[in-house]
């Protein structure tokens, strides 16, 4: 894999090694142009500039062996800024989150609040602390959880690893599940909805995920755990729900509660400006979405899992609202892994 240097002033053509196999082109181009804000090469790939095999790309688009990539002369205006250095603090709150690691992988069970990766106004994220932390280790993202969603995120510690973790997730056969407090009372059984997305709409240079027929495909479960707030008791209604997701759009379970009429509590972006008051009131100051299980099959060593419980100010958000049938409690899934 080419290191970070400086820019030159002319055309690059660039080969994918092996070890390039299976990476977003995004991230081919991180490595290489180090020193360039991550803007700017999204606007070098949408414009055109870079290219894979001669043609216009994608920056999500994986790269295979021997694929050549044009990079274009990359003028900076100034020097690049040094790079922002991972506190102590932050450093052990990385290592604190790992629940399972082997020589192939590490498993954390990410904090609400802090980004998986630096960017769009964060300097530093989950990966690049981890980097910081085991400076000898070639540590990849094998996925993203949002800012606000906390639990269970993979962190290849092998790029062989990272390769067969994305072909797993391209494949759909990465399982994972997710805890989320919606409003309202979720109706009995499993319910399926499949609601293509559009993942590329701005309001007002943000993101915005919407449920549109033109969007892609895009199917998750959900299944009601506990029911909250009986009629007398002046609780909020609400619903703890498991959700499998079957594709990984942006903002997928957030953008599909809401389109069901069933927003999750502390959502700010799609939730309900109402519900998500009444439930500040009763201690809830996030968003409560949790990655709480993920399982998949290695191709050689076979199956494997983690899980992550329930933090503890979401399971306290839960015990002060009125269970719709008295007696009741759901039950937070416990860490593992095998």
């Amino acid at each position: 894999m080419p290191q970070p240097g400086p820019s030159r002033g002319a055309v690059r053509h660039v080969e994918v090694g092996e070890e390039g196999a299976g990476q977003r082109l995004d991230k081919f181009l991180m490595r290489l142009l180090g020193h360039v804000p991550r803007s700017h090469l999204y606007r070098l790939v949408r414009r055109g500039e870079v290219r894979v095999n001669g043609r216009r790309a994608r920056p999500d688009q994986r790269l295979e062996p021997r694929d050549s990539v044009r990079v274009p002369p990359v003028r900076l205006e100034a020097e690049p800024p040094s790079p922002a250095r991972a506190s102590p603090r932050l450093l052990e709150t990385v290592e604190k989150a790992v629940l399972y690691e082997d020589e192939r992988l590490l498993v954390l069970d990410k904090p609400a609040g802090l980004a998986v990766h630096g960017g769009s106004g964060v300097s530093l994220g989950v990966i690049e602390a981890l980097r910081a932390s085991r400076p000898g280790e070639r540590l990849e993202l094998a996925h993203r959880l949002d800012r606000d969603t906390s639990g269970c995120l993979l962190v290849a510690r092998k790029p062989s690893s990272l390769k067969i973790l994305h072909a797993l997730l391209r494949a759909g056969r990465i399982a994972k599940g997710y805890l989320a407090l919606v409003e309202g009372h979720w109706p009995a059984g499993r319910d399926r909805i499949e609601a293509p997305l559009r993942t590329d709409l701005r309001v007002g240079g943000e993101r915005t995920v919407k449920v549109h027929p033109g969007g892609k495909p895009a199917v998750s479960e959900f299944r009601p755990v506990q029911r909250f707030g009986a009629k007398l008791s002046g609780s909020p209604r609400a619903t703890l729900v498991e959700v499998r997701l079957h594709t990984g759009r942006t903002h997928q379970i957030r953008v599909h509660a809401a389109h069901a009429g069933h927003p999750i509590a502390g959502d700010e972006k799609y939730g309900d400006e109402a519900f998500n008051l009444r439930m500040r009131s009763l201690g809830l100051e996030r968003m409560f979405l949790h990655a709480h299980t993920v399982s998949f099959e290695w191709p050689e060593a076979g199956p494997f899992s983690a899980s992550a419980a329930l933090p503890a100010e979401l399971r306290a958000v839960l015990d002060r609202l009125a269970p719709t049938e008295p007696g009741t409690r759901a039950h937070a899934a416990s860490p593992r892994a095998r």
